[in-house]
């Protein structure tokens, strides 16, 4: 692993809000090596190298459920961009209030596994 920290911080704003990101550090993972986030609460999310690619979360319906966060997959309504975020259980309101400013809805929670199962079933999907 490598980490490259970065200090001053590049600050740059995103979103219709204006809100200002501050890129601290990058890391460079080599296929099966891990980095754990905390947020000082007691809750992590991982994310996984591979060779073939990366593990973007932990299983969702086990450490990630455990930590408190669902993920989903969102859309900015305006642009189509789609997103990956993961909602901090009890922090509900405050996603939803963000989701009105950037204009942006929820495709799908990646934890309704029956919908999933549907999805599957309807689409065929195979791999």
């Amino acid at each position: 692993m490598k980490i490259d920290v970065r200090d001053p911080p590049r600050c740059f704003p995103v979103g219709i809000e204006n809100i200002q990101l501050a890129h601290t550090a990058d890391i460079e993972l080599d296929a099966d090596e891990m980095v754990t986030f905390t947020d000082g609460e007691g809750r992590e999310y991982d994310v996984t190298r591979k060779d073939w690619g990366w593990y973007a979360t932990p299983s969702l319906a086990g450490r990630l459920s455990r930590f408190g966060y669902r993920a989903a997959l969102m859309r900015n309504i305006d642009t189509r961009q789609c997103f990956l975020v993961l909602v901090e259980a009890g922090k509900e309101a405050a996603w939803r209030a963000y989701n009105r400013a950037e204009r942006q809805e929820v495709l799908l929670w990646l934890d309704d596994f029956d919908r999933l199962s549907a999805m599957q079933a309807q689409e065929g999907w195979q791999e």
